[in-house]
């Protein structure tokens, strides 16, 4: 999410530059640790699926509504899954009531292109009756407290509920009715993908931008990494630019921290 550099007092943002050029930061951190996390699931007793995610003072908070319609109609033998942000007031009076705007969009259509790209669900396990009948999973992305990097935490949270969904279990006849029984099961996880940004500012490189970092840095780079390190997904943000030898810097940092960040939303689900 995109924010005017005159938000923040110069002589506020020169003092912040200088010292992550001296390579230290304004929270005290270094460049490439994360802030803490905190992920509990479970907290949407009307959803499906649900989970709370603090970086820091950054909190969001997911919910998984999933539904028996058709597929689309380019892909009869897969489920679907669609993600929506609401960068709400609430959060941050940096946000404003009305319709979604670009931030909202961006924000939805990166954790919506990593959990397909990964991907997080195996879509296919998601069909009762191939072009006619396929479980729609629905992902609703609320902030909570905004004190940057909202992208990572909006992932970690629909990921998280994703795994902490159950849905009715169904069963087919040989003329294609379904019916539903009491018992729930979990959805069909794939992969557990974790979001990681990196802010460019002046020269140095640092993991997990606070708010303050944002309004001052000149780009961002989010990865979005797969169990194997692999990255299925990137997304550039800011109108600065990042260098060949920066990316590498920038994925060796975003490798180094998703093993923990996984390990937290798997603890999580065990534990719920």
């Amino acid at each position: 999410m995109e924010r005017a550099h005159t938000l923040i007092p110069l002589p506020r943002r020169e003092a912040i530059r200088s010292m992550i050029k001296r390579g230290e930061r304004i929270d005290g951190r270094k460049p490439d640790e994360y802030r803490e996390v905190k992920i509990e699931v479970g907290v949407a007793g009307n959803a499906d699926g649900s989970a709370r995610v603090s970086l820091g003072h950054t909190k969001a908070i997911a919910g998984v509504k999933a539904s028996i319609g058709p597929p689309f109609p380019d892909s009869p033998n897969a489920g679907t899954l669609v993600v929506h942000a609401e960068l709400i007031p609430v959060a941050s009076p940096i946000f404003e009531p009305g319709p979604p705007d670009e931030n909202d969009i961006e924000l939805a259509r990166v954790v919506d292109r990593g959990l397909r790209s990964a991907p997080a669900l195996k879509l296919e396990d998601l069909v009762l009756v191939p072009a006619k009948h396929v479980w729609r999973v629905f992902i609703d992305i609320y902030p909570i407290d905004h004190d940057g990097n909202f992208i990572d935490a909006s992932g970690l949270a629909a990921m998280a509920a994703l795994l902490n969904a159950r849905v009715p279990k169904y069963a087919v006849a040989p003329d294609g009715t379904l019916s539903k029984s009491e018992e729930r099961v979990a959805l069909p996880i794939a992969d557990v993908p974790v979001f990681v940004t990196i802010a460019k500012i002046g020269d140095a490189l640092v993991v997990d931008p606070c708010y303050e970092e944002e309004l001052v840095m000149d780009a961002r780079l989010t990865f979005v990494l797969t169990k194997d390190g692999s990255v299925c997904a990137m997304q550039k943000g800011g109108r600065g630019g990042f260098s060949v030898d920066e990316i590498v810097r920038a994925l060796e940092m975003a490798q180094k921290v998703a093993p923990e960040l996984r390990a937290k939303l798997e603890a999580a689900a065990r534990a719920a």
